[in-house]
C-alpha cells in the first residue's frame, strides 16, 4: 500500500520565520546581555533539555503535570538552542531546511527498501 507523501513546501517559510527570529534573538541578547560563549549556551541547552525530560518523567510515572509547566520548558530549551546557534555562528535556518529535506529523504529510502519508518 502506497503511504501518502508529505508536502515539504512548509520549508521555505519555515526558514524564513527562523531566520526572523533568529536574527531577533541575537539583537535582543547583544543589548540585555553580556556577551557568553558558545559553551555556555551549551551547557545551558543540556540543563533545560534535562528541565523537559525530568517533567515528562513525572507525566510517564502518572503524575500530572500542568500542560502550560511542559510549555514553559519546552520554550526554555528553543531559546537555549537559538541562542547556542547565534554565539557560533550557526544559519539555524538552512541548517533546519536541510536537515529536514534529509530526513525525507532518508525516509523514502527506508520506503523503497520496505523497513519500518
Amino acid at each position: 500500500m502506497k503511504q501518502p507523501q508529505p508536502d515539504l513546501g512548509f520549508i521555505p517559510a519555515l526558514e524564513e520565520a527562523l531566520r526572523t527570529a533568529q536574527e531577533g534573538f541575537d539583537l535582543y541578547n547583544r543589548v540585555a546581555f553580556p556577551a557568553r560563549p558558545a559553551e555556555f549556551f551549551a551547557l545551558e541547552l543540556a540543563g533545560e533539555a534535562g528541565e523537559v525530560a525530568n517533567k515528562e518523567k513525572k507525566v510517564w510515572k502518572g503524575r500530572e503535570i500542568p500542560l502550560e509547566d511542559l510549555a514553559d520548558e519546552a520554550a526554555d530549551v528553543l531559546i537555549a538552542v537559538v541562542n547556542y546557534a547565534n554565539a557560533r555562528g550557526i544559519d539555524l535556518a538552512s541548517a533546519v531546511g536541510a536537515k529536514l529535506t534529509e530526513i525525507e529523504r532518508r525516509r523514502l529510502v527506508d520506503l523503497d527498501e520496505g523497513r519500518p519508518v
